[in-house]
């Protein structure tokens, strides 16, 4: 975290120095889409938004990359109690929680949807696969729609936060969707699934058949055609989700944007792949997310000069 984000969003205290800058830099090591966007954002609002991401990180770290020997169950009940404790008495000493209590206090967030949250984390420890949409929605909820709700207050809106959080949580939802389809060879090394098993069957896909396609890095034509089917489904979740992208603060709408426009543009790139995703994972490369993150940081610029709170180029290290 820079002194000058510190400084516009008015955070005094050095331990929660350390905490956000915690956050921070887990959102630039694991999220670097996320964190590319979040350069486009008034300096004031980019701690809250690591501290959040940081939340979801530390948590999904001790699922999916648990030390030998864990009880990854009583951790995660651990991380509750210590948030409630914190959110209960308006401050924490966890090097990650701190930032998340502060930044929930400065914006009224919404404690609920961190318990939510946490619920889906806990069924990636014992759910494998989902039979259908309708249950893979209901982890989807708390892995990802509420990742938009939480980021809604800081971001800002131009009417009744109400009207727009249907669109964030759909946001978060077409992410997630994209992360799914992306990262589904992963996903097999650790023996999950998260695609909806009677989607897949329509195509004669298994969870069998997934596996040969990892094992071999060969993708079966019944597969190409289920996947494909998988990236229809997600594109109109993205279109559902955009119209709120008007819905908030101007000053916030570039780094959106940009993430929205990053994310799907991974659905491109497994269509340009073949739908492979057994082979190789599909990025954007860096000279596409540098133009169009350039490009965005125009339009973030001018949106604080308007709103009379520029603070000098999103892009700059401060």
């Amino acid at each position: 975290m820079t002194r000058r984000e510190f400084a516009a969003a008015r955070i005094t205290d050095p331990r929660l120095h350390d905490a956000y800058t915690r956050c921070r830099a887990l959102n630039a090591r694991h999220g670097r889409t996320y964190f590319l966007a979040t350069r486009l954002l008034h300096p004031r609002q980019r701690p809250a938004i690591h501290a959040l991401y940081g939340f979801a990180r530390h948590a999904d770290d001790i699922v999916d990359d648990p030390e030998p020997g864990a009880d990854v169950a009583a951790r995660l009940d651990r991380v509750r109690d210590d948030l409630a404790e914190g959110l209960r008495t308006g401050r924490s000493t966890h090097p990650v929680l701190a930032a998340v209590v502060d930044t929930t206090r400065r914006f009224g967030i919404d404690e609920e949807l961190y318990w939510a949250f946490l619920a889906s984390m806990r069924m990636d420890l014992t759910v494998t696969g989902y039979p259908d949409r309708a249950g893979l929605r209901r982890y989807v909820h708390g892995s990802a729609e509420v990742i938009g709700l939480q980021l809604l207050p800081v971001l800002g809106t131009v009417c009744d936060p109400a009207e727009a959080a249907p669109h964030a949580a759909a946001l978060g939802e077409a992410f997630q969707l994209t992360n799914f389809l992306r990262d589904v060879a992963e996903d097999l090394d650790r023996g999950r699934v998260y695609l909806p098993a009677d989607e897949l069957a329509a195509y004669g896909v298994d969870r069998e058949l997934l596996f040969w396609c990892r094992r071999t890095g060969r993708l079966d034509p019944r597969v190409r055609r289920a996947l494909a089917d998988q990236i229809a489904f997600t594109r109109a979740v993205y279109r559902r989700a955009e119209p709120g992208i008007a819905l908030l603060d101007p000053v916030s709408r570039p780094c959106v944007a940009t993430a929205y426009t990053l994310y799907a543009r991974i659905l491109d790139r497994i269509e340009a792949e073949d739908h492979n995703v057994f082979r190789a994972r599909a990025t954007v490369g860096n000279p596409a997310r540098l133009a169009l993150a350039g490009s965005a940081a125009t339009r973030a610029l001018w949106a604080r000069v308007s709103a009379g709170v520029a603070a000098g180029s999103p892009g700059a290290a401060g």
